[in-house]
């Protein structure tokens, strides 16, 4: 492999930044055994303040990641058990499903298959109790889906594991991520609060219209404390690319390279492979086949800030974009296609799109009102004959956004590219994709996440 060019991809990430209206973004890529760090870009739009190396930002659901790791080296220490049910462990835990209640595994919570949803914003407060306070509520939300008979993806399953973690460490769950994970690896620009945060160069988040320059966000992150498991690692792009090594590298000092295996061991394929690229998930990764090549990683938001890690194995490379706001998803399409092909000779995935003729479908069997805790989805037909979608958020997360209106466009008679979405959540087209479950009961996927037809 010929060396990185640091001055050529600089220059790639100053253009490509600009040209998708992200105000900052920070670049991390381990190749050639180095972690090469560039920064593009300011923090805030309204202080100027420049992206540097060691600025830190919200990385969103990638959090999960670190979560797993941790319930991994618990588990190499004897301290949990993967696949005795989560409520002989956390006796608190609970749904609202009785029988469901005894059979969920930290497997399947750690994989998505363990049927708890994901929009379930309840704020347990901001003492360390949060995590407690937040499982003790969510024992009265609906599932998704019987345990074991889907993947749908479920950030309330990794606050439980979160809470887990505290039962079993006697540590909180921002107390044992530190030290048992951040300390050992030397990762000084990763945290999991905002008043840790307060110390760095911290990147704002920014909201606006696609095309155009958006504009800093009323709040920096208005999740509550509790999503942390979830959806809050503060981090800079090179410290989540040591992460990264350290995975490369078969756990190093803070997992056994079985524990490292599992992770990347594919348990359970996903329908919607377009929302995050995934063919797969593992326990804690998404995993990505690439033509045969295989990598794993993860994607995260967190209002405004985007977050995007891909793994090549096989070319021991690890890309890392940090973003807070504007077309992230462009930037990220459009480097990651240059960078994986260069380091890794990895040929992403075309667009999601309509397909070209469109074919002929059946929506009948389609229409109509899909619920889960959070959100309802009302699938249509137009008076054209065109299928629409509204998605709208409810109960507690009400208040996250105005409903979504979009035309769903055929891909094939169970896939759609939705229109309308803005391009923060996919290149051009959201998949909408509808399936049968084992037990004979319909869900519509967005987002990963199996909403219920009602």
């Amino acid at each position: 492999m010929k060396p990185f060019d640091l001055h050529r991809w600089q220059s790639r990430l100053d253009e490509l930044r600009a040209a998708h209206h992200v105000p900052g973004a920070s670049l991390a890529v381990l190749a050639d055994g180095q972690v090469h760090e560039l920064a593009s870009g300011v923090l805030h739009r309204g202080t100027g303040v420049p992206v540097t190396t060691d600025s830190v930002f919200l990385s969103g659901s990638i959090a999960k990641v670190y979560t797993a790791t941790l319930v991994m080296r618990l588990v190499d220490e004897g301290l949990i058990d993967l696949d005795a049910p989560v409520a002989d462990q956390l006796p608190e835990f609970a749904t609202p499903d009785p029988a469901a209640t005894k059979t969920i595994t930290v497997r399947q919570l750690l994989s998505h298959t363990g049927g708890v949803t994901n929009d379930f914003n309840f704020d347990g407060g901001r003492g360390d109790d949060c995590l407690a306070n937040y499982v003790a509520a969510a024992r009265y939300v609906a599932l998704d889906c019987p345990p074991g008979t889907a993947v749908s993806y479920g950030g309330l399953g990794y606050v439980v594991l979160g809470r887990l973690i505290e039962t079993v460490t006697g540590r909180t769950w921002d107390r044992a991520l530190r030290e048992l994970l951040f300390e050992p690896l030397g990762l000084d620009r990763s945290m999991t609060l905002p008043e840790e945060a307060l110390s760095h160069r911290v990147a704002m988040s920014h909201l606006g219209e696609p095309g155009a320059d958006p504009d800093p966000a009323p709040s920096w992150d208005p999740m509550p404390r509790a999503a942390g498991p979830a959806g809050r690692v503060i981090v800079s792009a090179g410290d989540m690319a040591r992460f990264a090594r350290m995975h490369l590298e078969g756990g190093a000092h803070v997992l056994s390279p079985g524990a490292v295996a599992a992770m990347q061991r594919r348990e359970v394929d996903v329908p919607d492979k377009w929302t995050v690229s995934a063919d797969g998930w593992g326990l804690g990764w998404t995993l990505y086949d690439w033509d045969g090549v295989a990598g794993y990683g993860h994607d995260g938001a967190a209002i405004g800030q985007y977050a995007y890690l891909r793994v090549v194995p096989s070319a021991n490379v690890a890309l890392v974009l940090l973003t807070n706001g504007g077309a992230a998803r462009l930037l990220y399409a459009d480097l990651f296609r240059d960078l994986l092909a260069e380091l890794a000779g990895v040929a992403m995935p075309a667009p999601f799109a309509p397909a070209d003729p469109a074919p002929e479908v059946d929506l009948a069997p389609l229409l109509g009102t899909y619920r889960r805790e959070g959100v309802v989805i009302t699938v249509s037909r137009h008076p054209d004959g065109a299928a629409r979608m509204r998605y709208a958020f409810v109960d507690d997360m009400k208040d996250l956004s105005p409903d979504l209106e979009m035309t769903l466009e055929p891909v094939t008679g169970t896939v759609f590219a939705a229109s309308g979405a803005g391009p923060s959540f996919s290149e051009d087209y959201m998949p909408v994709v509808f399936a049968t479950l084992a037990d004979g009961s319909q869900v519509c996927y967005v987002g990963m996440r199996a909403t219920p037809k009602c």
